[in-house]
Formats: C-alpha cells, structure tokens, sequence
C-alpha cells in the first residue's frame, strides 16, 4: 500500500514538473548582417584573387603546397598543449552534463543497514525502582537495513534549466576547442612564413656581402695603385661591415622564431633541429582564393558560436535563479526493516517505511533571490553583446585581411621591377667606377638599394602569404580536422582512463548511460 501510494505522488509530481520551466527561453541574438564582402566586389577584385563563388577550403595550409607546412600543423594538431587543456575541458564539460542530468532524480539515494546494542544502567532511579517490581532487562539490541529517498520536484524547471546550462556549456568548451585549434593552425602557418622568410633575408645578405666584398677589393686595389683615394676604401669598408652586422641579427631571429614555433609543437629548442632546415622558399598560395559569402562566416568560426553558447548558458542560469522565488516541493520516504536483535530483521513483521510531502519557500530572502535574479540577467545582457561584438569583430577581421592581401599582391611586382633595375644599376655603377668614369659614391648608393629593393621584396612576399593565413583564419578554417577524432591524443585518454573510471566519456559519442 506505501508503495502504491509513494507511486502515485511521484506520478503527480512529474505531470507538476511537466510545466514550462521559469525563465527566458534562449534566441539567438541580433547581429549586424554583412550581405557581400567589400575587397571581392570593389573595382580591383580581379587582380586581388578572392572569390566568393566558392566556400573556403577546410585544410587551407595545403594550399601553399609546402610539404615541411604540412608537417608541422599535423604534428601541432597532435601534440599542442595548450589545445589538450581545451579538449581536457570539453570532458570536464561531459562530465559536468552528467551531474545536471542527476539533479532530474531524487537527489539523495541512500542504503544503509545498522546494529545497536545498548546497555542502561542499573543504578538510574526510574530503572532502580521499576526493577524492585518487576524483572527488567536494562540490555537489548537493535538492527535494521533500509532504503531512503528524497526528490525536489522540477515543477518550476529549475533542474531543466540546469541541464539546459549544461548541454551549452558542453557546446560552449567543444567552440572553444575549434577556436584554439584554428588559432593554432594560423599561429603554426604565420611562424614558419616568418621563418623562411629570415632564411631569405639572411640569403640576401650574404649575397649582397659577396658583391660589396668584390667592391671593397676594386677600391683597396685602385688605391693601392694610386687612382683613388683612401675615402673610397673607408667608404666601402663601411657599407660592407654594415651589410655583415645584419646576418648576426638576422640568426639571432631565426632562431628564436624556431623556438616560438618548438613550443606550438609541445617540443623543446633542441627537438627542433632538421625538422625545418637552413633554407627554404616563402610558401606561396593558390593565385584564386576562395572566401565565401559574408553569411557563412556565423556558422564557420567558432569565437562567434561561442559566444553564442554562452549567452545561452547564461540564458538558462537566469531561469535557475527565478525559480528560487517560488516553493520547492519534496518528497521524502524510506522503506527498510526494523527489528530488534538480528534474529527476526528479515521477517515479514519486520517491514517500517515512511512517506512525506513537504514545502519549502524562501518568502522571507525575496530580496537576495530577487537581486540575484538581476545579476544573472544583467551577466546574460552582456553575454549578448558580447555576441555582437564578436560579429562585428569577425566581418571587420576578414575585410583587413583582404585588403591587406590585395594591395601586398601589388606591392610584390613595384618591389620586383625595384630589385631588378637596382640589380642593373649597381653592375652599371661598378663597370663605371672600374673604368675611372663614375665615382665609389655611384656604387655605394647602387649597392645599398639593391639590398634595401631585395629586403623589401622578401617583406612584402612574407606579408602576401600572411595575410591569406590571416584571411583563411579570419574565415575560421581549420578547425574542421578534429571531426570524428577525440579530444586529446590516445596516449592521454588511456592515462585518464587508467587513474579513474570514465565509462564511456572518454569516446567520441558517448551514451546517455554514461550522463546519468
């Protein structure tokens, strides 16, 4: 009979709990719309390469066609510590779901069994004086074992709300992964730009010491045999020790952008050793670069969803938090068997339960749970600008980077025209001065535009290809690599699995099993 009557409050309670939980219900925010992209529609877009008829490659860094690239993003992908503290919470976040999915059942569960035995003492006075009429046993025991329960009802969908809270945190981490993943990509491509680009540059130099080496010899020669004076020689010592200073620095750079790199790849300095080289060409990309529509870039980066998800996390902790303002409704009960001594527990006489129903209202902190209320809903009203700002943010991030990439694309044929007539100019300069025509001051400005025209080429090369890193990370590409694959690399997950029991969190799908 208790527990016909245990069932039917508990069914009452769940068609109560059916109610539409308190709270607002999360809508994406307004955001501004941007219909086409400004650099690909502008009356130059012909020569700038972009394209929106096409969506953006996924794997864009095997666009620039360097196999060394390649290599070093896979290795990142696999081994970047900073993106396994991401995927370590995005199993936090699991975790956590777990927990909020609990809190829809009774919240304490509880078995318990216990043995007393107790012994009164004769020299009380009420047992003193009962004894001297009657036989009194002042030593007994007692035993039972039972089954207690107690249940907050969801009738104001506090508990719906957590899970809400919940399930977009889960999102929230797994955007947060795709964010770190697509910031290390781009990171990883910038660097090794950087890298190849100071090899050149430090090629450049010496091939410019070669030539100023060869012209401070034509001075020190003529002015060994009379047909010059010293200042030639001076000035020529000069321009070439200024050339050679550079290689120095130009070393020191390179080395300490493989460093930056070793760490993006979850390696020490000295690991890195033969992985890149001496020398290498500036990766190029493809002549046609496709960036998509404006419309798709809410949908593709994931800064942008997560600021998404948490504003609808918080959207629901303002429903938790109204819901403190109403009753709570619990039900409590235990069924178990008493008895005393152990001899008789398991009979049926033995059986003892206990149902109730009870209410708890906080009439008397309205103004704390109203304050709170407010708080929750102003942090959800900045979460929502928030949102719009990242918008905002993502389209003006995009159009910089496409002007940027554009006008470097017109800038590396003015540098390549520049280099070329500088060439010429100092084997003109140097033919002139051999034969008594032209003075060492036409070599000297020759020969230090030629290596100020190449220095300024390499550099606009170098911000050619990374501007389209920054247009294809500005996009959000990239992160679409860590689909079907876990979160953190299998060595990890065997760790976690070994120090504690996971259930089946640890795997990509994980069943609703393990979230209860």
């Amino acid at each position: 009979m208790t527990l016909r009557r245990l069932l039917g409050t508990a069914l009452c309670a769940a068609t109560l709990a059916a109610c539409t939980p308190v709270g607002p219900d999360f809508v994406r925010p307004n955001s501004p719309v941007v219909k086409q992209w400004m650099e690909v529609n502008n009356p130059s877009a012909g020569q700038s390469g972009l394209t929106s008829r096409s969506a953006p490659v996924v794997r864009w860094w095997e666009t620039f066609n360097d196999p060394t690239l390649n290599k070093l993003i896979a290795e990142a992908y696999a081994q970047n510590l900073t993106l396994q503290v991401a995927g370590a919470r995005v199993l936090q976040a699991r975790a956590q779901l777990g927990i909020a999915f609990g809190e829809l059942y009774p919240q304490s569960q509880a078995v318990g069994g216990s043995l007393q035995r107790r012994q009164i003492s004769d020299n009380l006075g009420p047992i003193s004086d009962i004894r001297r009429i009657i036989p009194l046993d002042t030593e007994f025991s007692t035993s039972q074992v039972g089954f207690d329960a107690q249940w907050e009802l969801d009738v104001w969908g506090q508990q719906r709300r957590g899970v809400q809270a919940a399930r977009s945190n889960l999102a929230l981490q797994v955007a947060n992964y795709d964010d770190a993943l697509v910031t290390l990509t781009g990171d990883v491509a910038a660097l090794y730009i950087n890298i190849r680009s100071l090899q050149e540059a430090l090629r450049i130099a010496r091939e410019n010491i070669t030539i100023q080496q060869e012209s401070a010899d034509l001075t020190q020669l003529r002015f060994n045999n009379g047909v010059t004076t010293e200042l030639d020689v001076q000035e020529s010592t000069a321009l070439l020790n200024n050339t050679k200073a550079l290689v120095p620095e130009l070393e020191s750079d390179i080395q300490q952008a493989k460093n930056a790199l070793a760490v993006l790849l979850g390696k020490t300095p000295s690991q890195m050793a033969g992985l890149i080289g001496n020398s290498g060409r500036i990766p190029t990309g493809r002549s046609n670069v496709a960036v998509g529509v404006p419309a798709e870039l809410l949908r593709r980066r994931p800064d942008v969803r997560a600021a998404e998800l948490a504003a609808a996390t918080q959207s629901a902790q303002v429903g938790i938090a109204l819901a403190d303002l109403y009753p709570q409704f619990i039900l409590s009960g235990s069924i178990g068997l008493q008895a005393s001594g152990g001899r008789d527990l398991f009979s049926t006489n033995s059986a003892a339960g206990l149902a109730s129903a009870g209410v708890v209202w906080n009439v008397l902190n309205y103004g704390r749970i109203k304050n709170n209320v407010r708080a929750q809903d102003a942090a959800y009203q900045a979460l929502i600008a928030n949102y719009q700002n990242t918008v905002l943010t993502a389209f003006s991030e995009v159009e910089s980077a496409m002007v940027a990439y554009a006008q470097a694309r017109k800038q590396v044929t003015f540098y390549q025209r520049s280099v070329d007539a500088s060439r010429k100019a100092a084997d003109i300069a140097v033919d002139q001065y051999r034969d008594g025509i032209a003075s060492y001051s036409r070599i000297l400005n020759t020969q230090t535009a030629l290596l100020r025209s190449q220095a300024n080429l390499i550099e606009v090369r170098q911000e050619v290809s990374s501007n389209l890193v920054a247009i294809y990370k500005g996009l959000g590409g990239g992160w679409q690599i860590r689909q079907n694959q876990e979160f953190l690399p299998e060595t990890v997950l065997t760790e976690m699995a070994y120090r504690t029991d996971w259930g089946d969190l640890l795997e990509k799908t994980p069943t609703r099993a393990s979230l209860n």
